[in-house]
């Protein structure tokens, strides 16, 4: 039975299973890969967030997906569509993110995830992806401008008050 619903050429998108723990939790604890978000995730944080991730897919038919190297069934961390409601001015929103294991970057599987999720909104009728990061981020920003999105604004996050070093963030957007 294919586990996957739906694939890109190289990765394939499925929702959270137990057996994920381990590797995401390693994904979570990175520094590197965590340096622009509050902190690094514990074992138990990582479990409560794969939680999140699938009432928001029985929910709303998307989320941050766990996302599989094809070749080797490899989980390489998560790319997909979430749903925001933090305070501000263009939230509700479907954002598009992603937090892939270091041993990945800078190989193009990021960008073609993220086109791949796109498409998969599109799919969903979803006319509109938004895609925010913190504004030192470069490789974030990089991403979304490869997959077509336009800087929309910058502003400050409403969950991030306690981090000001990654409070300030750029937002994109796409219409599909």
């Amino acid at each position: 039975m294919n586990p996957y619903l739906f694939t890109s050429h190289r990765l394939g998108f499925r929702t959270w299973q137990p057996f994920d723990l381990d590797d995401f939790t390693a994904i979570n604890a990175d520094q590197e890969v965590m340096r622009f978000f509050q902190k690094p995730l514990s074992r138990e944080e990582t479990q409560a967030m794969m939680d999140r991730m699938q009432r928001m897919f029985e929910e709303r038919g998307f989320c941050y997906f766990a996302v599989n190297l094809l070749e080797t069934k490899e989980l390489i961390g998560t790319i997909g569509l979430g749903w925001k409601t933090f305070e501000a001015d263009f939230t509700p929103c479907v954002d598009i993110g992603w937090r892939i294991s270091k041993k990945w970057w800078n190989k193009g599987l990021t960008t073609e995830g993220a086109i791949a999720c796109l498409e998969f909104a599109k799919q969903k009728g979803i006319r509109e992806v938004l895609s925010m990061a913190s504004i030192g981020n470069t490789a974030s920003i990089q991403v979304m401008k490869k997959i077509g999105m336009s800087h929309w604004k910058d502003f400050d996050h409403s969950e991030l008050q306690n981090f000001p070093d990654i409070q300030r963030c750029s937002l994109y957007r796409i219409s599909l």
